[in-house]
């Protein structure tokens, strides 16, 4: 990873000057960021792409910088100016798309960076390399890369469930999938493609996917990881949850999972937020 990316160059030059700009001027920065309602109401859908430009601060600007230029230059040079390109983009695109559908009922969700592009960059990388090490800026130490694959399933996976951070996992999660999908079509030919990689983020990942698409319930309630819902709720401290919000939520989640978050009025969607906090 010695050679120089011209792309990522450009992108380091790009995304500094719209950064300056997003900083300095906070119209700017809500007009282009990624926002539920703009993008899914007025079909505002350039801000999937616009949003990857702007970063929350120079610090957040930097280190995705740092990454993208560590992997950039190698995977540049192996697939071409173009097809990387392709690879940065739909990563991009991919990782808000996700974050787009889990987050499509709350409309007041905003977001900036270029971690869904440079998630897909990442893994791309390691699906071709699983074997060299990774390092980490200031910490001196380095893992073999296929087990920074597996860390950045599980993260990724928690770090949706919990939504106890700042961090946008759905995009990292989105952004990987595309790039890991993308790079047998992208290596050259006779390049060796690390299927067992492959799986190890795919399969974890998909079937996280699909439990959140089949029952939505999954993603309101902490620690409920879509098995029943009466015998989850059995499970709880009964001290603590009285018989009555028991009730009252084992009937909320049981609409949701039987008829999508949807369905529930104003009113239960509010009745469930404070449940989930007393619980």
């Amino acid at each position: 990873m010695h050679n120089a990316s011209l792309f990522g160059t450009i992108i380091l030059m790009l995304a500094g000057l719209v950064t300056y700009k997003g900083l300095r001027d906070a119209y700017f920065l809500d007009r282009y960021a990624f926002k539920i309602d703009p993008i899914l109401i007025d079909r505002e859908y350039l801000r999937l792409l616009s949003s990857g430009f702007l970063h929350a601060g120079w610090l957040h600007f930097g280190f995705n910088m740092i990454v993208l230029l560590s992997f950039s230059s190698s995977l540049e040079v192996l697939y071409g100016f173009g097809p990387f390109t392709l690879l940065y983009f739909a990563s991009l695109i991919g990782g808000n798309l996700l974050a787009l559908y889990i987050h499509r009922n709350h409309g007041d969700y905003s977001a900036v960076g270029a971690s869904g592009a440079i998630s897909g960059v990442v893994l791309s990388y390691l699906v071709l390399f699983p074997d060299s090490d990774i390092g980490f800026i200031l910490i001196p130490i380095s893992i073999k890369s296929w087990i920074f694959a597996l860390l950045f399933v599980v993260i990724s996976i928690f770090g949706i469930k919990s939504q106890s951070d700042n961090i946008g996992h759905e995009a990292h999660l989105g952004g990987g999938i595309v790039g890991v999908l993308l790079t047998p079509f992208l290596a050259p030919e006779g390049m060796t493609i690390h299927w067992w990689v492959m799986a190890m983020i795919l399969v974890p990942t998909t079937l996280f996917l699909l439990l959140i698409i089949r029952n939505p319930a999954v993603m309101m309630v902490r620690e409920y990881w879509g098995e029943n819902v009466r015998d989850f709720q059995s499970s709880l401290n009964k001290t603590e949850t009285p018989a009555s919000r028991q009730a009252e939520l084992d009937d909320l989640l049981d609409k949701i999972r039987l008829q999508g978050y949807e369905s529930l009025s104003q009113k239960e969607r509010k009745r469930l937020e404070n449940l989930k906090d007393e619980m």
